[in-house]
């Protein structure tokens, strides 16, 4: 593998609000397809030998809009379950637990469709995902979610799954993952692209 794009998924409604959203399969809002379709001319500028997207609407729908449409629906691709968590906000959250930060804290479980997984069953998800890319020739492209993609992101530089909390990603941004000197580096981080 030559370099990995990753790419943040649109906004919804849920992400301009700040609520988790896991696995609710929300879809983007006008100015996410917006955010989307500005990704079209980075994309096209690169011919992708593997294009890995998350399976809701919201990232497939990105995938489509930037112009990555033969792609594959990777299960391990889907943001972290948060359980009992998902569809509130962190200050909601600390109304109960007062200081909670998510990727210290972790999420409290939920019902059996949501279970909530930890940050480290989210890193084991992210590892196999950069073994796939790893095992691809040329640039791969990955289409995610914000935590999901701080997770690849720590995972690809050697890092604890937790520190993803370093890497900040914005909604309908674009990410590099690439190598200096055979060694795993990232390129670019969170640029944004002008709707």
């Amino acid at each position: 593998m030559d370099e990995m794009l990753l790419l943040r998924h649109g906004e919804t409604e849920w992400s301009r609000t700040g609520r988790h959203t896991g696995r609710t399969d929300v879809p983007l809002t006008p100015h996410g397809e917006e955010q989307a379709r500005a990704l079209a001319p980075l994309v096209k500028e690169c011919t992708f030998d593997l294009v890995l997207v998350s399976p809701p609407q919201r990232a497939r729908r990105t995938a489509e809009l930037a112009g990555l449409g033969a792609y594959e629906v990777e299960p391990d691709l889907w943001e972290w379950d948060y359980g009992g968590y998902e569809g509130i906000t962190t200050p909601a959250i600390r109304e109960d637990r007062p200081g909670w930060y998510l990727w210290r804290d972790g999420v409290i479980p939920g019902d059996a469709e949501h279970p909530g997984e930890t940050v480290e069953q989210v890193g084991a998800r992210a590892d196999r995902v950069i073994a796939r890319a790893r095992a691809a020739e040329g640039r791969v492209a990955l289409v995610a979610h914000g935590h999901m993609l701080r997770v690849i992101a720590a995972r690809w530089l050697g890092l604890p799954p937790r520190d993803g909390r370093l890497f900040k990603l914005e909604t309908g941004t674009y990410s590099r993952l690439g190598f200096e000197h055979a060694e795993p580096v990232v390129v670019a981080w969170n640029a944004p692209v002008t709707p």
